[in-house]
């Protein structure tokens, strides 16, 4: 496997190994963001088995003891098998996580005790603002979350638009229709009552830049994008739960 190491927008890079094993023929991308600033930040782990791959990869940008923060969207393997590998490997990083993810998970499994994160809450990086927002379930999970980069207007925004593939680092193609040919195979969203309200609301901020853990990131219209898809899973999914 191959990991490559993409800036997707200032100061934020994608490092994405493609795994042909998975789905096949198209195979998937596990994706892995790293935002530079002066408490860098990594959102997702990737599983453990990939940890000499995606460490390799960050190294590029920078020391891996430089680390401060560890995050992810939702407790996974894919987005935080290796978490504690990391903790390991930065001594001064946190792992920051939602106040459920901390309460019903984090607070067992990370080596040092995680911190929580309120609803709506920033975290000032130095060059960077990243705000953490609870999605209960959307797409899936409890305790899931996004992060919001707000200088770049990059939403950091895990299994939403999840995609086939080996695609190019950025696009500004339509990514709608890849994430519902991808939900009909793999069946992995949550239908909640609110599943397309959340994806709206996280339309409301406007991000230029929507950093997807499977698949190519988007650079263009965020707001429309994310209405577009609340309103493919009302077509497809919610209206017959």
């Amino acid at each position: 496997m191959d990991t490559k190491v993409d800036e997707i927008a200032d100061g934020v890079y994608r490092i994405s190994t493609w795994v042909a094993e998975i789905a096949p023929p198209a195979g998937f991308t596990f994706n892995q963001f790293l935002i530079q600033a002066d408490q860098p930040l990594l959102f997702h782990t990737g599983p453990r088995a990939m940890f000499p791959l995606v460490s390799e990869a960050v190294a590029r940008v920078l020391p891996i003891d430089q680390l401060r923060w560890i995050t992810f969207g939702h407790v996974e393997a894919d987005e935080c098998g290796s978490m504690n590998d990391w903790l390991a490997a930065a001594p001064n990083a946190e792992v920051a996580h939602g106040i459920v993810g901390c309460m019903v998970s984090l607070n067992d499994l990370a080596d040092r005790p995680p911190r929580a994160l309120a609803d709506g809450e920033v975290l000032d990086l130095g060059g960077k603002l990243v705000r953490h927002i609870d999605t209960p379930h959307v797409p899936h999970g409890w305790e899931a979350r996004v992060l919001f980069e707000e200088t770049t207007a990059t939403l950091l925004c895990g299994d939403l638009f999840t995609a086939l593939g080996n695609g190019p680092a950025v696009t500004s193609d339509d990514i709608v229709a890849p994430a519902m040919e991808a939900e009909a195979v793999f069946r992995a969203s949550s239908l909640a009552p609110d599943t397309a309200a959340v994806m709206r609301q996280l339309g409301e901020l406007a991000p230029q830049n929507l950093a997807l853990m499977h698949g190519s990131s988007y650079h263009g219209d965020g707001h429309q994008a994310l209405r577009d898809l609340a309103a493919a899973y009302e077509e497809h999914y919610l209206k017959q739960a």
